[in-house]
C-alpha cells in the first residue's frame, strides 16, 4: 500500500537570523482573519470601532497566554519544572486549546467589564466564530511542523512523518510508520464548524440569543476534539492518573462539551432579546472659524 511521505521544513525563510515558520504565519493568518470577520460583526452592529481594536489586543494576549500556559501546566509539567526558561519559548512550540479558552476566558471577562460595559456573553457569542477558523490554521501549522501526529494507520492517505526519526520520545520501531494526519481531520472539523457558525450569526436571530453561539461553539468543537484524539498519538499530561482510559484532551473537553449544552439549551429556551443600542459616538468640537 502506498502512503503519503511528509517532511516539509518548518521554516519558510529567514529575517535577521530569525526563521519565519510555516506555524507563526498561520497563527498570524487565523488571528488577521478575525480581526476582518469581527470588523464586519461590529459594523453590523453599529459598535464602536474602538471595541474591536481594544478587542483584538485582548484576543491575542489572552488566547497566546493561556493556550501556552494550558500546555505547560495540562501536557508538559514534568518536563518545564526543570526548565522554567523555557516556559515563554512559544517559538518551541507547545500551545494548547483548553488552555486559550481559560485565557480568553479571563481578558474577556476584563474587557466586557471595563470597555463594552455588556455582558461578557456579547462578545463570546462573536469572537468564538473567528476563533474556530484560526483553529482550523492552527492546525495547518501543526501539520506543517509535524506534530501533534497521529497514531499508526493503515489507511491509503495515511503520512509518513519524516521528522519523527529524530523524536527521542517516540519508540525507535514507530518513528518512521504511516500514521492518520489527525492535524487535517482537525483543521476540516473546525472549517465546518466555523461555517456553522457563520450561518448562524449572519442567517438566523442567534445573535439575539444570548450564548446559543458560544454554547454550538464550545459543545461542536470540544466535541469533535474528544473524537478525534481517538486517532492522536499520546500527548502526555495527566491522563495516567484516570488509568489511560481517556486521554488528557478528552478529559478536559468533556466538561467544555457539557457547558456548551446547557448554554445552547438557554439559548433556545429563552425568547430572542436584542442588545442595546451601542453608545452614541461623541463629536468633537468644531473649530471656530478665523475671520478674514
Amino acid at each position: 500500500m502506498l502512503y503519503i511521505p511528509w517532511n516539509p521544513d518548518p521554516e519558510i525563510f529567514t529575517v535577521l537570523g530569525r526563521g519565519i515558520r510555516w506555524y507563526g504565519l498561520l497563527f498570524a493568518g487565523g488571528f488577521l482573519a478575525g480581526v476582518y470577520i469581527c470588523q464586519a460583526m461590529f459594523r453590523k452592529e453599529g459598535v464602536p470601532e474602538e471595541w474591536l481594536e481594544i478587542g483584538f489586543i485582548a484576543v491575542l494576549i489572552g488566547a497566546v497566554l493561556g493556550a501556552r500556559l494550558g500546555h505547560v501546566f495540562f501536557y508538559d509539567w514534568e518536563y518545564y519544572q526543570d526548565h522554567l526558561i523555557e516556559i515563554p519559548m512559544i517559538w518551541k512550540g507547545g500551545l494548547a486549546s483548553h488552555g486559550a479558552i481559560l485565557g480568553l476566558g479571563l481578558t474577556l471577562w476584563l474587557y466586557s467589564r471595563y470597555v463594552t460595559k455588556r455582558s461578557m456573553i456579547w462578545i463570546l457569542d462573536r469572537v468564538v466564530v473567528p476563533t474556530a477558523l484560526a483553529g482550523s490554521f492552527i492546525r495547518i501549522g501543526n501539520l506543517m511542523n509535524s506534530e501533534i501526529v497521529g497514531k499508526p494507520a493503515e489507511v491509503s492517505w495515511a503520512f509518513v512523518f519524516k521528522r519523527l526519526a529524530f523524536r527521542e520520545d517516540i519508540e525507535a520501531n514507530l518513528r518512521l510508520v504511516p500514521r492518520h494526519p489527525v492535524q487535517i481531520y482537525e483543521a476540516l472539523a473546525y472549517l465546518g464548524i466555523f461555517f456553522f457558525l457563520m450561518f448562524l450569526y449572519w442567517r438566523t436571530d442567534s445573535p439575539n440569543r444570548r450564548g446559543l453561539i458560544f454554547g454550538w461553539f464550545m459543545a461542536l468543537v470540544f466535541t469533535a476534539r474528544f473524537f478525534l484524539e481517538y486517532f492522536k498519538n499520546s500527548q502526555g499530561g495527566f491522563e495516567s492518573a484516570f488509568g489511560n482510559v481517556l486521554s488528557t484532551g478528552q478529559l478536559l473537553s468533556i466538561p467544555c462539551v457539557l457547558a456548551g449544552l446547557v448554554f445552547i439549551y438557554f439559548g433556545y429556551t429563552r425568547e430572542p432579546k436584542p442588545w442595546p443600542a451601542p453608545p452614541p459616538k461623541e463629536l468633537k468640537p468644531r473649530k471656530a472659524k478665523k475671520k478674514k
